[in-house]
């Protein structure tokens, strides 16, 4: 059966109004995922958003972790060169024995300048400084001591998970898939066409590439009645939209979302897709075991009930429908 991933970013713009509930309500929906089988729960960061998404998504993590008990924690993505890798050594290790062994981490050089701007980094050492972060990630969860900048470090505790929690790397060119087979454990493609390049760079580092998952809708919605739900749920969708189209634009940056002057258009991509039960099974059992459905339940400021009438036709519609699959 298809991976079936939560995405929490916990953005709320202001056309949204106030939800002071949002963050947990978040960890309401992990739970209800965790009872459900979801595979994963995708939390991911940003800085300095207007629409406040979710800067510190290790944090919130332990509060899922705390919160579920099968749910994996995919922390998709850390933009590595902003932080101290000492801090998040320690941060992830504590946030693996929240979890006892479900939390991965997918790390990225990051593209934004105001976010090097805001933590007084360059963009030009980012990928330097993702190489390096990643090499100490490890060396800090063998338990050791090492040297670091003339100094002597030890990383303590030490993670639930033998030498730390997988680390897939993240990115949109082909020298972030070269750099993900030499240094990850996985890669996350930003755009089509980069996982050849990827298995082509794992087999010369000796490794085996693990098989190219299939991406579905980043958002999935299921209704009964698609269109009207897709009236409700329009609006975030093209905040969400075009706010990644516009900080792509603004770096130079590739990615998977493009500008749209209405919902009409942005929903004839795919990206987003309300989709009856039975239309939803059909998407799982088309997309097969390599295929990932991410639900949005919280998009860009939804109004949680919205996201709740996803979630229960999952439960009772959906899945039953699937297992064993």
């Amino acid at each position: 059966m298809a991976q079936w991933i939560l995405r929490l970013d916990l953005r709320s713009p202001a056309f949204a109004g106030e939800n002071p509930a949002l963050y947990r309500t978040g960890l309401d929906m992990a739970a209800f995922v965790d009872d459900l089988g979801f595979d994963h729960c995708m939390l991911s960061e940003h800085h300095g958003a207007d629409d406040g998404y979710l800067p510190s998504p290790l944090v919130y993590g332990a509060a899922v972790a705390a919160r579920t008990t099968r749910l994996r924690l995919r922390i998709s993505a850390i933009v590595l060169p902003l932080h101290d890798p000492l801090r998040i050594a320690e941060d992830a290790a504590v946030l693996d024995r929240i979890a006892e062994g479900r939390l991965e981490l997918v790390l990225v050089a990051g593209f934004l300048p105001g976010e090097f701007a805001m933590f007084e980094r360059s963009l030009a050492d980012r990928g330097r400084l993702l190489e390096e972060g990643v090499a100490l990630l490890r060396q800090a969860w063998s338990g050791a001591a090492f040297e670091y900048r003339g100094r002597t470090i030890r990383i303590t505790p030490r993670p639930w998970q033998q030498g730390g929690p997988p680390l897939l790397l993240g990115g949109a060119t082909p020298l972030a898939a070269r750099r993900a087979a030499r240094w990850g454990d996985g890669f996350v493609p930003g755009i089509a066409g980069l996982y050849e390049g990827y298995a082509a760079a794992c087999r010369a580092e000796g490794k085996e590439a693990k098989p190219e998952p299939i991406f579905g809708p980043m958002g999935v919605f299921v209704s009964e009645d698609p269109e009207a739900a897709w009236r409700r749920i329009a609006p975030h969708a093209l905040h969400e939209n075009n706010c990644y189209a516009r900080w792509y634009a603004e770096s130079g940056t590739r990615g998977p979302y493009g500008h749209f002057d209405n919902a009409d258009d942005l929903r004839a991509t795919g990206i987003y897709q309300v989709l009856t039960p039975e239309r939803c099974i059909e998407l799982a059992r088309y997309l097969g075991s390599r295929g990932q459905l991410f639900v949005h339940p919280l998009l860009a400021g939804l109004d949680p009930a919205i996201g709740w009438e996803t979630l229960h036709p999952l439960k009772e519609k959906v899945l039953p429908r699937l297992a064993g699959l």
